[in-house]
């Protein structure tokens, strides 16, 4: 602010305006030479400070100042037009205590009856219900972050210039340690409003609970371990040892359990050698065994881990590809360590089953099978996306874990590949993104699940372990679409899904649909520029991560600790929260991007282990095995 003392200034009326320029420089010369040599030397290390810090960030605010993100050549805009205004409550309605699978897409075939839920239209429309919200005392949305503290200060504080400024110039060696800060972030919310409970609600600082058992609490072992946090390691280690017990009159759902508890004790036992860890693993696993009971041994979807009794879901009898084909990671090590084979024998049977089944399109499989009679159902579909993606991960990751053994597991994998190569890559209007759609029927969609972001990472994976070359090309091409599915949007984060524009004419590449623009915190993005900045060493992947945890920080970061899932990545203004940090973040998404960040390759070498598809490292068996 202006000063309130009054200024007096003295007006020369007989020079000219040459004569008075001449006079303020000796006035200023003569108010520099007044000046200790302290302060001029102060006020010269600050003027060198800006400098050199505007030359850092100059590339970055000349291209936010042409709102423009260029794709090599030709640019891509960054923001997009504004999307078709309605007029439609910003907040979602209360959630359900009852989960939605929503990890890989295990069937939610009752959905397709139920309203879609999906946030905003529009700015105007959420600032207007936020201020509502804001007066009853629920929440202020601050534009940056999600403040839950009560407050008249409407949608003021925004970022300080200094904090800005700090954000610009932060050294890349410091990344890891903002990866760290945004874990214990999200840890301090789940401590304090969530502890031993599933799923942290930072917004109403309350949790949800889906099978009762501490499923963030679990998941987020080995990420602490990883980033060497001990002092909330032993926290947690303390809760495993006293309060977790899997003999509970409730049901689990065999994918999620087995990918996110079976799989973050066996990977912390692997880390630490702690044999608490092998032996929670042991009692979940034996647990989960009455899944496979079925008539075609296909497994059922959800089982009751108290009971023994599995069963399908209410609504129908089949589950889902990528479900009963993404278990076979952990099932097997359980059984390389306790030495008990009936674990890798069941799951060894499903890959088999679908090995031999018909309907697939080379390579590429249905998204559904039943478990009476073990047959593909909704034929005719297919996909890289939810329903179906892990069943592929999973492929190359059995082989790489047994040691590039199973030379059935190989073949299905490269056919599946050469399948996505021939029937579902395309690339879009005007820019030329390499995507993969999804074929119905013969009818093909430019419609692309976030979650084919596991892709890129896989190839490059792959191609590391002497796949064909080509796949590493493929790989980052794919990158950078995925990169550009957060880049494009306004608030810098990845729609749910997109459909891309392939006509003729076309303005822009990514279009995405209203019911289609949440964003869940998920991990496949930033896992893929994990595999694909260890593997190439382009430093590219580092900065791509390094915005987009930015731009988690900015849109999803609860003040009170946590982060949240949004309604709308195309409304930076009022993203609208969903209340709901899924276990995921902490288990993979912040684990990703630690790893990214770090200048440790043996830090989980991928020579060594292989992770899980919730990001657990397993070990790969040794040769002689």
């Amino acid at each position: 602010m202006y000063s309130e003392g009054k200024q007096y200034t003295s007006l020369n009326t007989g020079g000219g305006y040459n004569n008075s320029k001449q006079w303020r420089r000796q006035s200023c010369w003569r108010k520099w030479k007044q000046l200790s040599s302290l302060q001029r030397s102060l006020i010269l290390f600050i003027l060198m400070l800006l400098f050199i810090c505007g030359l850092a960030v100059y590339p970055t605010v000349t291209e936010h100042l042409r709102d423009n993100h260029s794709i090599q050549k030709p640019a891509i805009p960054h923001v997009l037009e504004e999307p078709v205004k309605q007029e439609q409550p910003l907040l979602p309605e209360k959630l359900p205590q009852r989960h939605q699978y929503n990890k890989r897409g295990p069937p939610l075939l009752q959905n397709h009856s139920k309203k879609k839920e999906n946030s905003s239209d529009t700015a105007a429309a959420g600032k207007k219900d936020g201020e509502r919200k804001r007066e009853e005392g629920v929440i202020s949305w601050r534009g940056s972050v999600i403040d839950t503290d009560q407050t008249t200060e409407g949608y003021g504080r925004p970022f300080e210039t200094s904090q800005i400024l700090g954000e610009l110039c932060f050294p890349e060696t410091s990344w890891p340690k903002a990866v760290q800060e945004a874990f214990k972030h999200a840890w301090k919310g789940y401590k304090e409003f969530s502890w031993g409970h599933d799923e942290l609600r930072p917004v109403s600082k309350s949790y949800n609970e889906w099978f009762g058992l501490g499923l963030t609490l679990i998941d987020s072992l080995d990420t602490m371990w990883i980033m060497g946090l001990s002092e909330e390691f032993e926290e947690a280690k303390a809760w495993v040892a006293t309060e977790l017990s899997f003999n509970k009159n409730v049901d689990v759902n065999l994918f999620e359990s087995t990918i996110r508890i079976l799989g973050g004790l066996l990977s912390t036992y692997h880390l630490t050698k702690d044999e608490l860890f092998l032996d929670k693993a042991k009692d979940i696993g034996s647990r989960l065994m009455p899944a496979f009971n079925t008539p075609s041994k296909i497994p059922y979807s959800d089982v009751n881990i108290g009971k023994g009794i599995a069963h399908p879901p209410r609504w129908t009898s089949d589950s889902t590809v990528a479900e009963v084909a993404s278990i076979q990671l952990e099932f097997r090590e359980l059984s390389r360590l306790t030495q008990e084979p009936q674990y890798q024998n069941v799951v060894a049977e499903v890959m088999d089953k679908i090995h031999k089944l018909g309907g697939k399109l080379d390579g590429l499989v249905p998204m559904f099978i039943n478990t009476n009679n073990g047959q593909f159902t909704h034929q005719g579909i297919f996909t890289l996306g939810a329903r179906a993606d892990s069943y592929y991960e999973y492929l190359l990751k059995q082989w790489i874990q047994g040691g590039k053994k199973e030379e059935g597991l190989l073949q299905d994998y490269l056919q599946a590949i050469e399948g996505v190569k021939k029937n579902l890559l395309q690339k879009s209007s005007p820019n030329g993104l390499t995507f993969v759609g999804e074929l119905s029927h013969g009818q093909f969609s430019p419609k692309m699940d976030h979650l084919v972001c596991f892709l890129p990472g896989t190839l490059a994976l792959g191609a590391h372990n002497g796949l064909p070359a080509d796949h590493m090309d493929l790989a980052k091409e794919l990158m950078q679409t995925c990169y550009q599915m957060y880049a494009q949007m306004e608030t810098g984060l990845s729609p749910e899904i997109v459909h891309f524009n392939m006509h003729q004419g076309s303005i822009r590449d990514i279009d995405v649909k209203l019911a289609d623009r949440h964003n869940l915190l998920r991990p496949e993005t930033v896992e893929s520029l994990f595999y694909l900045y260890r593997l190439t060493k382009d430093q590219k992947y580092r900065e791509w991560g390094w915005e987009i945890l930015q731009s988690f920080n900015k849109f999803t970061k609860v003040s009170s600790g946590g982060y949240t899932s949004i309604n709308n990545v195309r409304d930076p203004d009022y993203p609208s929260p969903r209340d709901k940090m899924e276990s995921f973040f902490l288990g993979e998404t912040l684990k990703y991007l630690y790893l990214l960040f770090s200048d440790d390759p043996d830090l989980i070498s991928l020579d060594k282990y292989v992770f899980n598809t919730e990001a657990h490292p397993l070990p790969i068996w040794p040769s002689t095995e």
